[in-house]
Parts: structure tokens; C-alpha cells; sequence
């Protein structure tokens, strides 16, 4: 009896020692599935975090691609603006020699088409402000030229070299004047000023782009 108690009794401690190995193991992996659990949450808190930023970072890179191609837009408008320019230069000059004859003083600078003559041929000895018959069927030509290109504007200047622009500044009125009044230009594409001739009296008239209207378009596209 006494054997099989103490058989017994070892079979029972054994037990014991099996179930406290047993509970510091399950407690081993309980705490290994919490920290598997803490981990696979902060884990998927960053995956959370990474696509949110993911899309965000998607979002701007379209938003810098829309706006690339709206200033791509814009740049090739300005560039379509000046070879438009250059093209229409080329149009008046063609106009010119047609119109004018191939002797006329036609120039080209910069996509301006410059149409000269000395004081003499417009004023009497170059003086005053009444202008000479001969000349006005000239600008009666120039005025042809002028209304085949309505998006130019004109500028008329009186070119002085004795400083009396007063006086340059009347006679390239006297010039606007007779295109408008006797040849149907209009007065709002035009302007007159004086300029300084160097060692050349003589009127300029220049047919240019719509430089305030070009400048003003380019202005409201960029703001978008």
C-alpha cells in the first residue's frame, strides 16, 4: 500500500510540475499573441498611414501634373502669339511691296513693318503741317495696307533732329489726321508721337502687333 501511495503521490507532483510548466508556457504564448496582436495593429496603423499618404502623395502629383499642363498651355499660347506676330509681319511686308511697289522704303525690325519718307515729301520744304497732294495718295496706299491687317496697330512718328519735337509731334498728326478722316483708318489703332531723328527728318509709320492688347490677353491667361 505504502508503495502504490507513494506512486501515486509521485504520479500526482508530476502532474503538478506538468501543469505549472504547462501554465508558464500558455502564459509565454499569450504574451507572444499580444505582442503579435500590439505589432499586427501597429502594423496595419502604418499601412493605414502609408496609402493615406500614398493618395495624398497621388493627388498632388496630379495636381502638379494639371497645372504643368495648364502653364504648358499657357506658354504655348504666348508662343503661338508671337509666331503669329512674325507671320502677320510677313503678310504686311508682302502687302507692302505689292501695294506700295517694290521701291518703297519698307523695313522690318522685330516683326515691325516700318514705312518711312523724309519731311519733304509730306511738307512743303519739309515745314509746317499741311501736307503735300503727292503724299496723300501715298498714304492713301499705306491706308490700303493698314485696313488688310486689322489686328496691327499703327504708330506714326515725326522724326526731328533739331529738337522741336512740338512741331514733329504736329506733323505726324497731320498724317493720322488725313488717314483717318480721308481713308478710314480708325483712330483707335493709332498713335502719334515724336521721336528723335538722328541726322534724318522723316515721318515713320510702323504697323506692329497690339502690343497693349497682346500683353493684356498674355496677362489674364497666366492668372489662371
Amino acid at each position: 500500500m505504502k508503495f502504490k501511495l507513494d506512486s501515486v503521490n509521485r504520479i500526482i507532483s508530476n502532474a503538478k510540475q506538468n501543469e505549472k510548466i504547462s501554465l508558464i508556457k500558455a502564459n509565454e504564448l499569450q504574451s507572444q499573441v499580444s505582442e503579435l496582436q500590439d505589432a499586427n495593429a501597429t502594423l496595419m496603423k502604418n499601412l493605414n498611414s502609408f496609402a493615406a499618404l500614398s493618395s495624398q502623395n497621388s493627388e498632388n502629383i496630379n495636381k502638379t501634373l494639371a497645372t504643368l499642363e495648364r502653364k504648358e498651355a499657357q506658354l504655348k499660347g504666348l508662343v503661338d502669339g508671337f509666331a503669329s506676330n512674325d507671320s502677320t509681319a510677313l503678310v504686311v511686308l508682302t502687302n507692302a511691296k505689292r501695294t506700295m511697289g517694290e521701291n518703297a522704303k519698307v523695313q522690318v525690325n522685330d516683326g515691325v513693318v516700318i514705312l518711312s519718307e523724309n519731311l519733304n515729301f509730306f511738307f512743303s520744304d519739309g515745314l509746317g503741317s499741311s501736307l503735300l497732294d503727292s503724299s496723300k495718295d501715298w498714304l492713301s496706299n499705306v491706308a490700303k495696307l493698314i485696313n488688310a491687317s486689322p489686328q496691327s496697330a499703327i504708330t506714326i512718328t515725326g522724326m526731328s533732329i533739331t529738337g522741336e519735337f512740338d512741331v514733329a509731334l504736329s506733323q505726324a498728326t497731320a498724317v493720322a489726321q488725313q488717314l483717318v478722316k480721308e481713308n478710314s483708318v480708325s483712330g483707335l489703332r493709332l498713335s502719334v508721337k515724336a521721336g528723335d531723328g538722328g541726322f534724318k527728318e522723316s515721318i515713320q509709320i510702323r504697323i506692329h502687333p497690339d502690343y497693349k492688347a497682346f500683353y493684356s490677353n498674355a496677362k489674364d491667361e497666366m492668372k489662371n
